[in-house]
């Protein structure tokens, strides 16, 4: 029997370990994944390549000044994952899937780190934060880099913020250049319980977004 996704259905599975995808963007069934091995980043040891530190330090992409922007347009993030592409040419987010999030970016635990240039948005990230966890959902890019600045604003954050577990899911070529390595199932779920259990707040305001950066690659 299939079940609608809510939000709290997704919260109870991300809580467990699990994680929802579709077959593709057409196809309403939902599949549930809890990998036996799972990619997760040491958020005080990312590697960052230098030309990609140097650029967060300057806050530039291409030589031009960018903005990181917290929820924003969590949707239109979204949807620009989700967009298909030469480099994707499948998507798991159908539209149930869509819905869900957003309900839950609604109420205040699915998040999205933004890169803007030029007032366009051109590559960012979403994810859902629970406790001291933050579990990375996916990323997209309309410009050189600007999904892996979001993505190390968003570890800086996190690192700021005392989340103790970036859990990425999978692993793949693009991510493990940051260091993202794989866990077992056994241990990712032990360290998960203790984070779960310690309280984050993602979207602070309290500290500029340059300062963050400023203090994660000091």
């Amino acid at each position: 029997m299939q079940i609608t996704l809510t939000p709290d259905i997704l919260l109870a599975a991300y809580s467990q370990g699990l994680f929802p995808m579709a077959q593709s963007a057409d196809n309403p069934e939902i599949h549930w994944f809890c990998p036996e091995v799972r990619g997760q980043l040491s958020i005080p040891d990312m590697h960052i390549p230098r030309r990609l530190k140097k650029n967060v330090r300057q806050m530039k992409i291409g030589g031009q000044p960018y903005e990181i922007r917290l929820n924003t347009d969590f949707k239109g993030v979204m949807l620009a994952c989700a967009n298909m592409s030469d480099n994707r040419e499948e998507t798991w987010i159908n539209a149930e899937i869509l819905t869900a999030y957003c309900a839950l970016h609604v109420r205040g635990y699915a998040h999205s780190v933004e890169c803007w240039q030029d007032n366009k948005m051109v590559g960012g990230l979403y994810g859902i934060a629970l406790g001291g966890a933050f579990f990375g959902e996916s990323m997209f890019c309309l410009a050189r880099d600007a999904s892996k600045v979001a993505l190390v604003h968003l570890v800086a954050r996190l690192d700021w913020a005392g989340y103790k577990i970036l859990d990425t899911q999978f692993i793949n070529d693009h991510l493990e250049q940051f260091g993202v390595h794989e866990v077992p199932h056994q241990v990712y779920m032990k360290t998960l319980e203790a984070a779960l259990h310690i309280a984050c707040k993602f979207d602070s305001q309290e500290r500029l977004e340059k300062d963050l950066i400023t203090q994660y690659l000091s």
